[in-house]
């Protein structure tokens, strides 16, 4: 299994990249909002990747981050949802919007992806809302993007076991630890992710704290 791909692009197209690694060229689809990130035609990248094997074909998909690419393992497990669906559902939400449409059960933000009619929406919301806890509190290393090798890089090719793990954005972290608290607490892990889920759309920047506060108000009883 391929797990990371480095090198040099060497042309991009509408849905994919290809990448130069030491003399061997791999085409690597992508989602647009990932191909909007990547650096120009000759400069060097690094994406993390999953591999799509079928009987008549052998397909790479780039993420920056391991979190979306476990988004997209995941998203491929709805039936109806291939490869290209989950591709056009992570382009059009990003990692952290899916999130959010699933935790509030927003399939309509999911329909909005293009070629995603609303019971497939619907599919991939009830079925991925209660892995969604599971997946935010993986903590901190599937946040980590896949660090770039200078132009002289020689590991061209490495699996994600070993790869050190970049600090990893302070929101993710926030609501990785609220989740945690949260259920720590006895709340349901459902109910607790989709409060946090509430809380991070409200305040994106919210430390720990105030993120587990703004939950609690969400999760404290009504009237």
């Amino acid at each position: 299994m391929i797990g990371r791909i480095a090198g040099r692009i060497d042309y991009r197209a509408s849905d994919h990249v290809l990448i130069d690694v030491r003399g061997v060229g791999y085409l690597v689809y992508c989602s647009d909002r990932t191909l909007q990130s990547l650096p120009r035609v000759g400069e060097h990248t690094a994406l993390y990747t999953d591999l799509v094997v079928r009987e008549d074909l052998l397909q790479l998909f780039g993420f920056p981050t391991l979190i979306e690419k476990e988004w997209h393992r995941l998203l491929m497990s709805v039936q109806g949802v291939g490869a290209k669906a989950s591709l056009a559902i992570l382009g059009a939400l990003g990692p952290d919007g899916v999130g959010r449409a699933i935790a509030l059960g927003d399939w309509n933000a999911v329909k909005a992806a293009r070629g995603i009619g609303p019971k497939t929406a619907q599919r991939v919301v009830n079925e991925l809302k209660d892995k969604l806890p599971e997946l935010m509190a993986m903590g901190t290393t599937p946040t980590a993007s896949a660090p770039a090798p200078p132009s002289d890089a020689e590991d061209a090719v490495i699996e994600p076991a070993s790869l050190a793990a970049a600090p990893p954005p302070p929101r993710s972290d926030a609501q990785a630890e609220a989740l945690s608290a949260l259920t720590n607490l006895g709340y349901a892990p459902g109910e607790a992710a989709r409060a946090v889920a509430q809380a991070a759309e409200s305040d994106p920047q919210a430390e720990t704290a105030a993120m587990i506060r703004a939950a609690l108000r969400l999760l404290a009883p009504k009237g």
